[in-house]
């Protein structure tokens, strides 16, 4: 079965072929990280314009890549996203599965990114825990199957890569700032600031990042004055990575101790974020496995929403003539394949 993948969630126009018998055939994205740096910020409805302009001459590249005039279904996020984004590609999936007869479904943006690892060679097995870390969501699922997740933890507040992103903002590092402060968090220097672990020392799974933002800024307005201010910006977005990512090691650790679960998926945009894989090497030495999707699919894009389509295509499910964006969407209201 040969499913064609569309992600307009955001900010990235991706498409892809998924075979349920050869695996990913081919892919594309267009990141619109020009358009809207101007503006500091994704600005939702140049994004939406922009997916319209996008999407039609992508998937006319992917079809023509591999030689095919039409496919066997077409998935397509529905949500969570921007709505006037999400409905770009609704329609576009929605009305081209009409024309060409075929079955449609709208996926889960969360249900793609958590997998994405099954795209590799060496997939995990079901039980495991899966952390999806970006810049809208951090939380912690036991993953039984397909369609089968139990959330053990979330974020009261800020993601991680969205305190990332404000982090960056506060300290003039533009956009996207969340790989521009990782970057720059290199030639930091290690205990020249000790920023707080969140809620560590608390028992349960949950995250909170919104106070190490405040903690990065009045560390920046207290020492401005006195420190050169290029290894200062530095030294401060060392100090937040490794506060943000010894929080996420510290979480995963536990709930992978408190489930007895082996086997942890890390995905999403911060799973790209060298530091964090560098420091869940600890996990791997203790007895535990970590699989984390190839950079490329790490950040939002069409081949995870193909092959999370091509799972519940192949049970039988599939849209009715109506078609809906749901911006907001919660992954524990999937069924299970």
């Amino acid at each position: 079965m040969k499913v064609l993948g569309i992600e307009t969630s955001c900010d990235e126009t991706g498409v892809a072929i998924y075979d349920t018998e050869q695996g990913l055939l081919a892919h594309t994205l267009y990141s619109q990280i020009d358009l809207h740096a101007q503006f500091g910020g994704v600005v939702p409805e140049l994004a939406s314009r922009d997916h319209v302009r996008k999407l039609i001459p992508l998937i006319q590249e992917v079809m023509h890549e591999v030689h095919l005039k039409t496919v066997d279904g077409i998935a397509y996020t529905a949500g969570p996203g921007l709505i006037g984004a999400l409905l770009v590609g609704a329609a576009v999936g929605r009305s081209l599965a009409w024309a060409w007869r075929i079955p449609s479904l709208a996926v889960h943006h969360l249900e793609g990114h958590l997998l994405a690892p099954m795209l590799e060679e060496n997939p995990p097995a079901f039980p495991f825990i899966a952390l999806l870390v970006s810049g809208g969501h951090t939380q912690l699922f036991k993953v039984l199957g397909v369609g089968q997740y139990e959330l053990l933890g979330e974020s009261i507040d800020d993601a991680a890569g969205e305190a990332f992103d404000k982090t960056a903002k506060l300290l003039g590092l533009g956009y996207p700032g969340g790989a521009a402060l990782a970057n720059l968090a290199k030639n930091g220097r290690a205990n020249v600031f000790q920023f707080p672990r969140p809620m560590t020392q608390k028992s349960g799974l949950d995250f909170s990042f919104s106070g190490l933002k405040t903690c990065a800024l009045t560390t920046w307005q207290k020492n401005q004055p006195i420190c050169e201010e290029t290894q200062l910006k530095a030294d401060i977005a060392h100090a937040f990575q490794e506060a943000v990512v010894d929080t996420l090691l510290i979480k995963c650790k536990r709930a992978l101790q408190q489930t007895g679960l082996k086997r942890l998926i890390v995905a999403g945009g911060v799973s790209a974020n060298h530091r964090l894989r560098e420091a869940f090497l600890s996990l791997e030495k203790s007895g535990y496995k970590i699989y984390y999707p190839r950079l490329i699919f790490c950040t939002d894009n069409g081949a995870m929403i193909a092959y999370a389509g091509a799972l519940r295509l192949q049970q039988n499910q599939q849209d009715n003539l109506k078609f809906q964006a749901r911006p907001r969407w919660l992954l524990a209201e999937l069924a299970s394949c």
